[in-house]
């Protein structure tokens, strides 16, 4: 199916492709590298004896920097994470952040086209996770994508499966554990335990489903488990939290949100307690949230009602990210923790630092991406025999001229302008959905050569037009396509309010998909 369709439809300002790299000096493999952040703002040290602690967690960030930008208010952004991180390290409490694993890579392969790009985003994705002041992290899959010489060359400090971190936390220890299987989750967090940790916090590197079963297994000993990694693409869209026997967390996919784990201390150790917090308030607030997502992404709102709504989602956010942020109120003569997910919505804050990698990023990677293209480029395949190749609007112009002026009044013939407006015209994460044929049989698969394939033209939504310009026949050409066509473009990642019913109307009009107006006789 082809993959360049609709994707200016919704308005698309394409930030999509924020992913960045810088190379700052590496730490030795497997050590974190010293940071201003991890002792807090103020640099001062968090007392030994602390009451409690802040743990923040991030997995399956699948090589995001930021949202894709294709649709309003959209969550995720290492920029929105660091801050979150850095402002709570100004607190008295000390703060650890780790990393869950998947996160470098989008894809456990690549196309030769594709490596000097996902490596950069890679190394800023490892910068940033420095600046956060990174207590360990553990690997998955969506890690080793370039290989295991390439991870550890980013020099994080790492936990391997089946061992155990254990990590100062005020007055208690936080054991971190990371496995593979059931039975090294089972014997890592008993270890862990055996080590000395009073709180012991797991990262599994499985779907929550599966997470949920490995719970269940006798002589677990950890606090919380953490599920680290997601079945596909687009099944890490919500925030979850499953109160079995020991609590199970997934996070949204892709860095649009980060577990903040809240620790307080009773006088004596013991085993901590789940507490209920502000789950309700904020899912409340979360619900108004996405209503108002949906109406202000609504095509063709009016801008005075949008600027209404916007202002009241912002309200919303804030008094959110008030109730995420606020220390919970302390239990009673027992250890306790709480778990609260942070999305990273459009109107939080970004660390300058962490933006300036992504613009480091933003600045070096389309040059680096044309220059790759233009040494190693390797132009598409033709058609096979009795196919249609991919042949531009203008042969479609001279029988349906009456359907440009329709065109020309959406989104979609400013797909390719969108890009060339923010620099991200030769971004691979970008590019597919706002250029005709791409990395199809006879369309375009080379960034430097893109000329008359720019834009989401006829044949993004029609198919190839050779033969049907040769022959014209319904037989050959798809003249209505469906919703099966769109979202492969206006997927829930890029546009997650897409509604096909809602938007068809908004491309549709006299000689494109209805009746073309016929002139009116002259009265005589």
């Amino acid at each position: 199916m082809r993959r360049v369709l609709v994707a200016a439809l919704v308005g698309a300002s394409l930030a999509g492709c924020m992913r960045k790299e810088s190379a700052p000096p590496q730490a030795e493999a497997g050590t974190a590298m010293a940071s201003p952040a991890a002792s807090g703002a103020s640099g001062a040290p968090k007392a030994a004896d602390a009451p409690g602690a802040v743990l923040f967690v991030s997995a399956d960030t699948r090589g995001y920097l930021g949202p894709c930008g294709c649709s309003e208010n959209m969550r995720g952004g290492i920029g929105r994470a660091a801050a979150q991180v850095l402002e709570a390290r100004k607190g008295p409490l000390p703060v650890l952040y780790i990393d869950g694993g998947n996160s470098l890579f989008g894809e456990p392969e690549l196309k030769p086209g594709q490596v000097p790009q996902e490596e950069r985003k890679a190394k800023a994705l490892s910068d940033a996770m420095r600046l956060m002041g990174l207590a360990v992290r553990a690997t998955g899959l969506l890690d080793d994508t370039r290989g295991a010489d390439f991870r550890q060359g980013l020099g994080l400090p790492e936990l391997a499966p089946g061992e155990v971190k254990l990590l100062p936390a005020g007055a208690r220890k936080v054991g971190v554990v990371a496995a593979d299987t059931p039975e090294q989750l089972v014997e890592a967090s008993a270890r862990a335990r055996k080590d000395g940790a009073d709180f012991v916090l797991a990262l599994l590197d499985a779907t929550l489903e599966a997470a949920q079963t490995a719970v269940e297994r006798p002589g677990l000993a950890a606090d919380v488990v953490v599920a680290t990694r997601t079945a596909t693409e687009f099944s890490g869209e919500q925030n979850k939290l499953v109160r079995a026997s020991v609590p199970v967390v997934a996070l949204q996919s892709k860095g649009r949100s980060l577990l903040r784990v809240d620790l307080g201390y009773a006088p004596q150790p013991g085993p901590f307690t789940l507490q209920s917090d502000t789950e309700r308030e904020v899912a409340g607030l979360e619900q108004r949230v996405a209503l108002l997502d949906r109406e202000i992404n609504l095509p063709g709102i009016d801008p005075k009602l949008k600027a209404l709504k916007q202002a009241k989602r912002d309200e919303l956010v804030a008094r959110k990210q008030a109730l995420l942020a606020a220390p919970p109120a302390a239990a009673s003569g027992v250890n306790a923790f709480t778990v609260r997910f942070v999305p990273l919505e459009s109107g939080l804050p970004s660390h300058p630092d962490a933006q300036a990698l992504v613009a480091a990023y933003d600045a070096d990677v389309g040059k680096m991406n044309l220059a790759w293209a233009k040494e190693h480029g390797k132009d598409c395949p033709a058609p096979a025999k009795g196919q249609a190749a991919f042949v531009g609007n203008e042969p479609c112009r001279t029988c349906h001229e009456e359907a440009f002026p329709v065109w020309e009044k959406t989104k979609h013939p400013h797909a390719w302008e969108t890009l060339e407006g923010l620099g991200k015209q030769f971004h691979l994460n970008c590019v597919s959905c706002h250029v005709t044929g791409w990395e199809q049989p006879g369309g375009v698969c080379r960034l430097d050569k893109v000329a008359g394939r720019e834009a989401v033209g006829c044949e993004s939504c029609h198919g190839p037009g050779s033969e049907h310009a040769e022959a014209p026949s319904s037989d050959n050409i798809v003249a209505s396509p469906g919703e099966s066509l769109c979202v492969t473009c206006h997927n829930p990642e890029n546009s997650p309010h897409f509604d096909f019913a809602t938007y068809l109307p908004r491309i549709l009009g006299p000689g494109h998909g209805k009746p073309a107006e016929t002139a009116k006789p002259a009265k005589p």
